[in-house]
């Protein structure tokens, strides 16, 4: 699995199976970068990083229902629409709709960014 558009079906695919960990283990780069405005837009560099922050995230929600949408690609770059309903113990359920744009590099997603709705 190299191409981009491969690796955008992929991600999509273990998303909407709420395979987070896995995606980042099999799809991602070892020095990928991520963007996120939950994190203040703060960089987080390296998979390890990225792997612990989503391992962290899964320990305190509960994810009711997640689509992803078809990708659409410019150069290395793909972006997806990812929306997700899941409650977030002691506070409650949310709705998130989000932009997340995606670079890869080498058959390998080396930087992710989100925008959230």
């Amino acid at each position: 699995m190299n191409t981009i558009p491969e690796i955008a079906n992929r991600l999509a695919s273990l998303c909407n199976e709420l395979k987070f960990v896995e995606a980042y283990t099999e799809l991602y780069a070892d020095n990928a970068v991520s963007i996120d405005p939950n994190n203040n837009n703060e960089p987080i560099t390296g998979l390890h990083n990225l792997l612990e922050r989503e391992k962290q995230f899964l320990a305190v929600v509960e994810i009711h229902d997640i689509k992803v949408s078809e990708a659409i690609f410019a150069g290395s770059y793909f972006s997806v629409i990812l929306s997700m309903h899941f409650t977030i113990k002691g506070q409650g359920t949310k709705m998130l709709e989000e932009i997340c744009v995606y670079k890869v590099e080498n058959g390998k997603i080396v930087s992710q960014q989100f925008f959230i709705g």
